[in-house]
């Protein structure tokens, strides 16, 4: 008989970048179109508002992530790391690691679908700052990362696309890299300029 799994629940910003061109086609298609490259290279940050795996309490932490997709993303045969901020307690630790595994369920269920290899998982120096909209995340020298809402007709006001099915969240925020430097699991990228989103989330489980 397998163990009951804990309920859980995060809510706070993440952030993403990757190696399409701005504005990566997956938010509309949910992985049924290809990515502008033909595949997907991409790190994330969560930046945790509110949140608790059991009874632990997960409110400032931190998580970040590693993702490299091969083709579409609804193939599947993703290959994901994932960095846990190193203030976390252990059981806090614990539970992100099996949240952004997918092992909890839920939300990110997905990810245990979806993950084919996973890379590691590693307690890290993690960092997230907000200044005016910039969001910059930085995880040691592993990602050093930064990104801008895009501006349209109305430069005062962010381009956003809104009631989506996208598994992050309904809303997103179209932003590009003003940097985006991963030196991590062997991987050595830079996705400057590229496509990147911003997303308030609200996930819980199982």
């Amino acid at each position: 008989m397998s163990p009951e799994i804990p309920s859980w629940h995060i809510k706070g910003e993440l952030i993403l970048n990757c190696n399409c061109t701005v504005f990566c086609p997956c938010v509309i298609s949910l992985g049924a179109h290809y990515p502008t490259e033909g595949h997907c290279q991409a790190w994330l940050g969560v930046d945790i508002h509110e949140g608790y795996f059991d009874n632990e309490n997960l409110k400032g932490l931190k998580v970040a992530m590693l993702l490299d997709i091969p083709g579409r993303m609804s193939r599947g045969d993703w290959k994901a790391g994932i960095f846990i901020d190193q203030t976390a307690s252990d059981p806090a630790y614990e539970g992100l690691s099996q949240i952004f595994s997918g092992k909890a369920k839920g939300t990110t269920h997905l990810f245990s679908l979806l993950i084919s290899e996973h890379l590691g998982t590693s307690r890290e120096p993690i960092e997230f700052r907000k200044e005016e909209q910039v969001r910059s995340l930085t995880v040691g020298k592993k990602i050093i990362g930064s990104i801008e809402p895009i501006t349209g007709a109305d430069e005062s006001e962010e381009v956003t696309v809104t009631n989506t099915n996208y598994w992050m969240g309904p809303d997103i925020t179209i932003s590009k890299a003003l940097k985006g430097r991963v030196r991590a699991f062997g991987r050595v990228w830079d996705f400057e300029d590229r496509s990147a989103e911003i997303c308030q989330i609200n996930w819980n489980g199982p």
